[in-house]
């Protein structure tokens, strides 16, 4: 009998060891089996790889030499960051739409290389932003910088806002620039730390390339961060990126009304135009106060929303599934 009890205390020993282990094991919710399969799948599959370098490249028709070393890993660097900078580029690529249509043909009028639309989206990632310099915009400029190439900075209106007017003042420097340093790889780079600031290292260093030039942490990355965009965008895929025509921005939709005087109160002005003041400062962001003086009557344009941009969803319905957008098919 005393054998008998025994044999059935060690039966519910084991089953009860058993149980355990699989508490321990799987938890009584029976999707966490699936989890885990999926958990397995996930670790097997997940793989990171290193993005591939281009065999040729040149910004502005200018070839860079990616036989030296350090500009290759330069690169390398840059294109790695960005490329698996998930959400910073996805976001590029859906202002892009909105942006670069706009900035696009001011280059060209002003004959400036299209490779320069890439600046401004490194310079600012297509937002109007203030850095801590106090560089302020799309196309980053300070305030002298801004007065100096026809902008209005002033306590009511700063035209480094108005993207248009600064991507035109952006041209100038940058044709005073190549005017002076005979090399738009070296325009774009003063863009970034000023003529003289370059100029004093191409003198001290006895160098005329930018790629021989040893520079601050920000200007030695600057143009390597400017090509890798360009290399990105020119084949999205190629990099991991696709994204549909109704992933991005559409471009805005706006007419124009011209004010040449005073206005006392753009509260007032937004409400006679059947919008809201927040919809009023989207459209024209270079609108600094609640009002506008202009003892100089100057004429202002601005830009009040069409219909479709009330409608702004079923715009984005309509848009395709394409996939190719940004230099592919």
């Amino acid at each position: 009998m005393k054998e008998i009890k025994h044999i059935a205390l060690s039966i519910l020993i084991i089953i009860a060891l058993g149980m355990g282990i699989k508490l321990l094991t799987y938890s009584e919710n029976p999707t966490d089996a699936v989890k885990n399969d999926y958990l397995l799948s996930y670790k097997k599959e997940y793989k990171i790889f290193s993005p591939p370098l281009p065999t040729k490249l040149d910004f502005c028709g200018e070839g860079v030499p990616l036989d030296t070393f350090y500009v290759s890993e330069q690169l390398d660097r840059e294109i790695l960051v960005n490329t698996y900078w998930h959400s910073n580029a996805l976001l590029l690529f859906k202002r892009a739409n909105r942006w670069l249509p706009v900035i696009e043909p001011i280059l060209k009028e002003n004959n400036i290389p299209d490779d320069f639309k890439y600046l401004a989206l490194i310079e600012s990632g297509l937002q109007n932003i203030t850095s801590p310099a106090s560089a302020k915009g799309y196309w980053q400029l300070m305030e002298k910088t801004a007065k100096q190439y026809g902008l209005v900075v002033n306590k009511e209106v700063d035209e480094r806002y108005n993207v248009e007017k600064a991507t035109v003042a952006a041209c100038k420097y940058l044709h005073d620039a190549h005017q002076r340093f005979g090399s738009w790889t070296l325009a774009a780079a003063s863009y970034n730390m000023g003529m003289g600031g370059l100029n004093k290292r191409l003198t001290q260093q006895e160098a005329k390339s930018y790629y021989d030039l040893l520079l601050n942490e920000e200007t030695a990355r600057y143009i390597y961060r400017t090509l890798a965009i360009k290399v990105i965008f020119n084949n999205p895929s190629k990099y991991g990126f696709t994204l549909r025509e109704k992933d991005l921005y559409p471009p805005l939709a706006y007419h124009t009304v011209e004010v040449d005087s005073s206005v006392t109160s753009w509260l007032a002005f937004a409400q006679e135009q059947n919008i809201s003041y927040k919809l009023l400062k989207e459209f024209n962001p270079w609108l600094r106060s609640t009002k506008l003086t202009n003892s100089s009557r100057r004429t202002y344009e601005i830009k009040l929303p069409k219909k479709e941009m009330f409608e702004f969803q079923e715009t984005r319905s309509k848009m395709s599934d394409k996939t190719g957008v940004f230099g592919e098919e």
